[in-house]
């Protein structure tokens, strides 16, 4: 009876097994492929010449702040507005002061008087010690007296320096010749110690910083003749290396260099990216890969990029970004060149979608990343 009952338990386990094989097997992913679009990675790294990413700044610039908390009364000047050097920019409230002020004049004009006391004092106990009409114990308390007095009277001085010394935080002037180039507080607002208030730069006179990688930097020397390529105007400009950094503790091993551009009649400004091209050979073969930062996804402080499985299905890929060029990112890790990424989806990607790439975009050109791949992934 026990060996029927065994049977018949591998029997029913076998039918069971049977079954759910058989409803697995049935089950199938009938989905649509999402139709998607990529793009192949752009590399910067074909010329046998070193060549680096930089930004446009203007050589003579100022964030400027106030070492005194107050309300702003008043703000003189707009963004755009041309200042010279000296001229009032923002002025706040120093109510306060003007009540310390009155209290510093008010005792300085008693330590005034208290001195002037004194001194007459120490004169005429000065004549009669030296008849002999006064004692040594009496002189010298005169001559104290009279030296706390003046101390006193220095100390009344003073303080009144320091106040006139507050009042030029109360009103901010323009370091220089300049135009305004930020306006960060309005009347009313709270100006704190350190806050920027007004930036102000000199017009005409830029410069670029670059950074170049630990394996070039030593062919960089100061004073060679460089290309900087602007981007965004599509023109070349001449400069000079005028500072080469030989430190790279708080730039993440990357070495900060300066150029001085030439003066130039091109529309440039404040902030533009450029390309510097050094007439030097790379030491190092490397490529900066770029990515379009519209088809970056995030999860917190992650940061990836679908791409494209052997499979057709879409694989999401952690990335470890560097700097951000215009609306292009690099990417240091994660991606290499000649790979394809997903820049647009007409549905929602996740991680093992099925996916239908409906293009390749040449190397190079960008594809339109203005679809809805953010909404998509959401």
């Amino acid at each position: 009876m026990k060996k029927t009952y065994t049977i018949l338990t591998l029997l029913v386990t076998l039918i069971l097994a049977s079954c759910g094989s058989e409803g697995k097997n049935n089950v199938a992913d009938n989905s649509p492929a999402i139709t998607v679009k990529v793009n192949q990675v752009e590399a910067n790294g074909n010329s046998p010449f070193l060549s680096t990413s930089g930004k446009i700044q203007a050589k003579n610039s100022a964030d400027l702040s106030t070492r005194m908390m107050g309300y702003v009364n008043k703000v003189h000047v707009n963004v755009g507005d041309q200042v010279h050097k000296g001229q009032l920019l923002v002025s706040i409230n120093n109510a306060d002061l003007q009540a310390k002020k009155a209290q510093v004049n008010a005792g300085i004009t008693e330590a005034t008087a208290a001195f002037n006391n004194a001194q007459k004092d120490y004169n005429r106990f000065k004549n009669l010690f030296a008849s002999n009409s006064a004692s040594q114990k009496e002189m010298d308390d005169i001559t104290a007296n009279f030296e706390m007095a003046k101390a006193r009277l220095e100390a009344a001085n003073q303080m009144k320096n320091e106040i006139n010394a507050q009042f030029t935080y109360s009103n901010i002037s323009a370091p220089f010749n300049g135009i305004i180039t930020s306006k960060n507080i309005k009347v009313g607002d709270m100006a704190n110690p350190g806050m920027p208030l007004i930036s102000i730069e000199t017009p005409g006179v830029f410069e670029v910083i670059a950074m170049v990688p630990e394996t070039e930097i030593s062919s960089i020397k100061t004073g060679i003749t460089i290309d900087v390529l602007v981007k965004s105007i599509n023109k070349t400009l001449k400069g000079k290396v005028t500072e080469v950094s030989s430190s790279a503790k708080n730039t993440g091993g990357q070495y900060l260099v300066k150029i001085d551009l030439d003066r130039t009649e091109a529309n440039i400004l404040s902030g533009m990216f450029v390309t510097v091209q050094f007439p030097v050979e790379k030491k190092a073969k490397w490529s900066m890969v770029l990515i379009p930062e519209d088809a970056i996804v995030k999860n917190g402080q992650l940061s990836g990029v679908y791409t494209v499985s052997q499979s057709n299905t879409a694989l999401l890929r952690w990335l470890r970004l560097g700097k951000t060029f215009g609306n292009q990112v690099e990417v240091l890790s994660g991606l290499n060149a000649d790979e394809a990424y997903i820049v647009s989806a007409e549905g929602k990607l996740f991680n093992g979608a099925k996916i239908s790439p409906s293009s390749i975009l040449p190397k190079g050109k960008e594809a339109n990343t203005e679809s809805n791949l953010k909404k998509s992934i959401n």
